[in-house]
């Protein structure tokens, strides 16, 4: 447990912006942080609250903020909340959490699931993205598939979309104009999305779905000529003995 505080001599009002220094009271705050030596690390925070000096705010008191540290009312850092997301898309939320504790920051597989439920918002702050990666996700396995839309150069969801059609594909794009090169599977769905909704937006096959493309296309052709294999394998077999 490391005890920190804050050295800003004030803090702003979330209603009316003005500064203040007039120090109300205070209060202890827990924020779990990255692990340091093997060890799970808690930050305990000496906050402040504040009065606000405009006459008309009906706060008449407001908490310290930390910035980019820790969000309000959160109990982790931004920084660990960022490593749990890294974890939650590579490796899901049951292998995540074993992950996670392996690494000396233990956390649930239900909170995995949240960081990817609710991502970091990226169009508010930095624009609409410039290369799109569009694929289909499961909100329930095997019965209902939406749309997951990523910012393949700042690697941050952009957005959930509660189904894989066209035209809320199409409808998306289109309220969200600047998108140049978009990133999709196989699905026809998508293609005639984005043809609707960016036109002049390049569309390409991302190196997963490439791949998957040759897997699939060798196994079909070894299931097509598996007759011929069968039989010249004995043949191979029996050359392969004489040469050794």
């Amino acid at each position: 447990m490391i005890e920190v505080e804050s050295r800003a001599r004030s803090a702003c009002c979330p209603d009316y912006g003005n500064p203040s220094q007039q120090v109300h009271s205070r209060y202890r705050r827990s924020l779990s942080d990255l692990p340091w030596q093997g060890r799970p690390t808690i930050l305990a925070v000496s906050a402040r609250r504040f009065r606000c000096s405009h006459t008309a705010c009906a706060r008449r008191t407001f908490a310290e903020p930390l910035d980019d540290a820790a969000a309000r009312r959160g109990r982790h850092t931004s920084r660990l909340v960022d490593l749990q997301r890294y974890i939650a898309f590579a490796l899901g939320g049951s292998a995540g959490a074993r992950m996670a504790d392996r690494i000396s920051c233990p956390v649930s597989a239900d909170t995995l699931g949240r960081r990817i439920a609710c991502p970091r918002p990226a169009i508010g702050d930095h624009g609409p993205p410039r290369v799109l990666g569009v694929d289909d996700w499961a909100w329930r396995r095997g019965r209902r598939y939406g749309t997951i839309l990523v910012d393949l150069e700042q690697n941050k969801v952009v957005d959930l979309l509660p189904d894989r059609h066209s035209e809320t594909l199409a409808c998306w794009l289109r309220d969200n104009p600047g998108v140049e090169v978009v990133a999709r599977d196989r699905a026809g769905a998508y293609a005639d999305g984005i043809r609707q909704g960016a036109p002049s937006a390049i569309q390409v096959s991302d190196r997963l779905h490439i791949l998957r493309n040759l897997s699939d296309a060798f196994l079909a052709l070894i299931d097509r000529h598996s007759g011929v294999l069968s039989a010249s394998l004995p043949n191979f077999i029996r050359a392969l003995n004489l040469m050794i």
